[in-house]
């Protein structure tokens, strides 16, 4: 069982919700990731999303992107993201961490490569945004082969036959876009996603984390009430944005916020389900 499946166990026995907090590595500074990663967990979070630079970042919106240009212009590759989560894991071998990125970067090291040096590292599953599942084939074998997970996105229009699809190859956890469009943009319909994660559901055998529009404990704790997974992105990058002039109190600031997000989402009381099992995780 890998790290993420164990988690995910550990979170529906203790009937909670998980939440996922995405940075990306380097920003603002490679030697803010680190701190700030440990941070976060000590601040309640259950899994790490580390984004991966990319110069051409099409699923997200213009905070990510700045972020990214951040980190790039410290030269933040994907093997120094690799060799920062090793070092991670020097202090931290239980907490699952996801690689969230573009295929380049993945296919100029090699998939193979790639996937063996992700194990070795220390990753536990990997999300690339732009690798549809009609091609993702080759790049799951190689994943599956040094056991890790590969998350796959789904949309609010994702039809029943791509759902399957995914349902074949996925593994982890798969990940819900809750609103049309990039990351940051958009209004969270928690009816709407709810609706939605009752159809994934019934086709996929795997937990489901929502992300995309949750900017506040608010909008978190409604996620939690019928999601498996809170997914927080734009909301944090914001912050660590707005004090890269003293990037000393970022993973306190974060810290802070995660907190304030962990309440909400504890105290999210959910619906009972389909199949009749009460809580945000099924």
């Amino acid at each position: 069982m890998s790290r993420i499946a164990e988690r995910f166990s550990h979170l529906r026995l203790r009937g909670r919700t998980a939440l996922v907090p995405f940075v990306t590595a380097g920003d603002p500074h490679p030697d803010v990731t680190l701190p700030l990663m440990h941070a976060m967990v000590a601040a309640g979070a259950d899994l790490i999303e580390l984004g991966v630079p990319f110069s051409d970042p099409i699923a997200d919106g213009p905070v990510i992107q700045r972020a990214t240009e951040r980190a790039l212009a410290h030269k933040v590759s994907l093997r120094r993201v690799l060799g920062m989560v090793g070092e991670f894991r020097r202090r931290d071998a239980d907490t699952p961490v996801i690689l969230m990125g573009y295929l380049n970067p993945v296919e100029v090291m090699g998939y193979r490569e790639f996937a063996e040096a992700a194990r070795e590292a220390g990753v536990d599953g990997v999300l690339i945004v732009d690798v549809p599942p009609e091609e993702g084939e080759a790049l799951v074998g190689a994943l599956r082969g040094a056991g890790i997970d590969l998350i796959f996105l789904l949309a609010p229009t994702s039809t029943e036959e791509r759902i399957g699809k995914i349902a074949e190859l996925a593994s982890g956890f798969v990940y819900y876009v809750s609103v049309k469009g990039v990351t940051g943009a958009g209004h969270l319909d928690a009816e709407s996603v709810a609706t939605k994660l009752a159809e994934i559901r019934r086709l996929v055998d795997l937990p489901v984390g929502v992300g995309f529009g949750i900017k506040d404990a608010d909008s978190a704790g409604r996620v939690a009430a019928v999601a498996d997974a809170v997914i927080v992105g734009s909301a944090i990058v914001s912050r660590i944005e707005a004090l890269q002039g003293d990037p000393a109190r970022i993973p306190e600031a974060i810290g802070a916020f995660l907190r304030e997000l962990r309440v909400s989402i504890d105290h999210a009381r959910a619906p009972l389900t389909e199949g009749g099992v009460e809580g945000g995780v099924v």
